[in-house]
C-alpha cells in the first residue's frame, strides 16, 4: 500500500465524522462513460449535432424535446450498471458510524445500490421523474417504455426527469443539508471529479477542518489546498483502504 493510502487509512481510522463529495469519475468505473470527457463530447456532437451541455439544457429540453429524450435515453441511463469498490467503500464506512453522508453529482443511484443511506444527489436521479402538469410521479421503467416523449397517463402532460440541467437551480433543500454535513466534517474526501462544474464545486470552500483529501486520476483546481492528494483511481484505492463485502 502507498504512503498516501497508509496515511488516508491512519485519518479514517481515527475519524467518525467524515463526509464524502463525489463526482462523475467515481461511475466512470462502474463503465458508466463520462459525456464531458473528450470523447463524450465529440461522440455527442458527431452524432447530434450539439455539445452535451447543450443537449442537457432547460432551453434544449423546451425547444428540442424530442431529440432531448432521443439523447437521454441513449446516453446517460444504465440502469444494468454496477457499484464498483468506491461505492461499496463508502457504504461500509456508513455502516461503521464514521461516514455520514455521501454527497454526489451522479445521478444513477449507484451509492443507494451499494448500500448507502444517507446520499445527497446534487444533479437529481434517473430513478425519480414527475408529471410537469399534475407533478404524478414515474418509474425509470415508464420512460424507458414510453416512445419518444413520455406523457402521464393521468392528465397527458410531459413527464420530466428529477434530475438538474444546465440552466436550472440545485435544489435548495438539498444544497443546504450538503453545506451543513461539509462544514461539520472531520475529513471531507472529495473524489472522482475535477472541481470544475459549479455551484457543486464550490461547497468545498464550506469546510472548515484540516483534513482535505482530494482522490483523483488527474489534478484538480484545489489540490495545493488540500492535506492530502491521490492521483490513482478512486476504486482501488478506497477498495484496498476500506474491507468491505457487497451487498
Amino acid at each position: 500500500m502507498r504512503k498516501e493510502q497508509e496515511k488516508l487509512k491512519q485519518m479514517i481510522e481515527n475519524s467518525d465524522n467524515i463526509v464524502f463529495f463525489g463526482g462523475a469519475g467515481v461511475s466512470t468505473e462502474s463503465n458508466i462513460p463520462d459525456f464531458r470527457s473528450e470523447s463524450g463530447i465529440y461522440k455527442t456532437q458527431t452524432q447530434y449535432g450539439y455539445p452535451p451541455e447543450i443537449m442537457l439544457s432547460h432551453s434544449f429540453f423546451e425547444s428540442h424535446i424530442e431529440e432531448f429524450y432521443d439523447f437521454y435515453k441513449n446516453t446517460m441511463i444504465y440502469q444494468d450498471a454496477k457499484p464498483n469498490p468506491a461505492h461499496y467503500a463508502l457504504a461500509q464506512l456508513e455502516k461503521q458510524g464514521k461516514l455520514k453522508a455521501v454527497i454526489t453529482q451522479n445521478i444513477d443511484g449507484l451509492h443507494q445500490k451499494a448500500g448507502s443511506q444517507k446520499v445527497l444527489e446534487l444533479h437529481g436521479s434517473i430513478y425519480r421523474n414527475y408529471c410537469m402538469h399534475c407533478h404524478q410521479s414515474y418509474q425509470l421503467s415508464y420512460i424507458l417504455k414510453s416512445p419518444g416523449v413520455p406523457k402521464c397517463s393521468q392528465c397527458g402532460g410531459i413527464i420530466k426527469p428529477d434530475v438538474v440541467l444546465y440552466e436550472e437551480p440545485l435544489n435548495r433543500e438539498v444544497m443546504e443539508e450538503a453545506l451543513d454535513y461539509i462544514s461539520q466534517a472531520d475529513i471531507l474526501i472529495v473524489g472522482g471529479t475535477s472541481l470544475a462544474v459549479y455551484p457543486a464545486a464550490s461547497l468545498i470552500e464550506y469546510y472548515h477542518g484540516n483534513k482535505l483529501v482530494l482522490i483523483n486520476k488527474t489534478p484538480t483546481p484545489y489540490d495545493k489546498r488540500a492535506n492530502l492528494v491521490l492521483n490513482q483511481s478512486i476504486g482501488k484505492v478506497l477498495g484496498e483502504i476500506i474491507e468491505c463485502k457487497k451487498q
